[in-house]
């Protein structure tokens, strides 16, 4: 049986279709993917993303122990700033992507995929050296409060200066008088937050989110216009774009491996590709003939098999019908053009320079 996030009955009561995403009864819509997807665009939407998982690492060394299991480095920024980063195998693929927070130099938390919850406490537990990982995916509600009007929202219901909180930093605070993490962080192009709150308090957060945000024209939102908003911005979907075959230098992750960092998983493996150059490329694209490009469907050049789409759409915002894959480096420039095979056809195609929405 799938499990539930605090909010299900809330998004029953909303009329929102459900689906079983990763183990879980999660929304995928509640009107429609356009109406939402433009809703975060335009004003402010609300996603109930509580099935993702939370580790924590408290005890001094913890800061050292996880910059030993990722690939950014905590020891760059300050207390109340968060990275994103890779937990990578020996060959420098993904075990996942994740967000970590540091609060102190003893106490960081890492969110992870909803997907990989158990294989990543799992991985931590086995390949930590000093703290032990806690999980603490069920001691967190988390709700993600997302669009240009997401900030003024937020403020209306909480004594914290949200204003001083920049891009992927937080702080502790209430809002609506529920304890929060309020963090600038989130997967859809948009300003925003991602509260983190006790299970208890959730109900009461959304719907003051939702009760406040009326003059905004919030609306609630679900899985299908996350992908579509992320897909927009080229961001990574574990499991599509980012798998344990495929390296953060392949996946054009490579700003968030740092290699002057001393040791920590898949950096030898790194090393190794940089210096030998690398023969793949994560890129996207446009299609030029008619179509939409989907997971899955091969990528051809002069009718042989080179690669192979990872996500695509037909972006509710950019108006073109878009993708994602993994092309050989030869073809992975601007401009370069191959063909995606849909449904027997070779439909032309070209790449182009991402994020394919651009903002001002």
């Amino acid at each position: 049986m799938a499990r539930r996030t605090p909010l299900n009955e809330a998004h029953r009561a909303l009329g929102a279709r459900m689906v079983d995403f990763a183990g879980w009864d999660m929304p995928v819509q509640y009107s429609s993917v356009i109406a939402e997807h433009e809703a975060v665009r335009n004003s402010v939407g609300l996603f109930d993303v509580s099935h993702m998982g939370e580790v924590e690492f408290a005890g001094p060394g913890a800061l050292e122990t996880v910059n030993g299991l990722i690939s950014n480095d905590l020891a760059r920024i300050s207390d109340g700033q968060a990275v994103y980063a890779g937990l990578l195998n020996e060959q420098g693929g993904f075990v996942d992507d994740v967000v970590a927070y540091r609060f102190s130099p003893e106490r960081i938390l890492i969110c992870v995929n909803a997907s990989n919850r158990d294989k990543d406490f799992a991985w931590m537990k086995e390949h930590a050296r000093g703290v032990a990982p806690v999980d603490r995916g069920d001691e967190y509600a988390q709700i993600a409060v997302q669009g240009p009007k997401a900030a003024g929202l937020v403020q209306r219901l909480t004594k914290t200066d949200t204003s001083k909180i920049g891009t992927y930093r937080f702080a502790e605070g209430e809002v609506a008088g529920v304890r929060a993490i309020i963090s600038r962080t989130g997967y859809t192009g948009e300003d925003g937050f991602e509260l983190y709150c006790a299970p208890d308090g959730a109900v009461a957060l959304w719907n003051a989110l939702l009760d406040a945000g009326q003059q905004e024209g919030v609306k609630p939102c679900g899985l299908g216009c996350r992908d579509s908003l992320r897909t927009e911005m080229k961001y990574a979907l574990y499991g599509n774009d980012i798998d344990d075959s495929h390296t953060a230098l392949e996946a054009g992750l490579g700003w968030i491996v740092k290699l002057d960092k001393a040791g920590f998983i898949g950096k030898d493996a790194l090393v190794a590709q940089k210096a030998a150059g690398v023969k793949r490329k994560l890129v996207g694209f446009e299609l030029t003939g008619a179509g939409i490009p989907r997971h899955g469907y091969p990528i051809l050049k002069e009718g042989a098999r080179v690669g192979e789409v990872t996500s695509g759409t037909m972006g509710p915002t950019v108006k073109k019908p878009i993708g994602i894959g993994y092309v050989p480096t030869e073809l992975a420039s601007e401009g370069s053009t191959f063909d995606v095979e849909i449904r027997g056809r070779a439909v032309p195609a070209v790449v182009v320079k991402t994020p394919f929405l651009k903002k001002p």
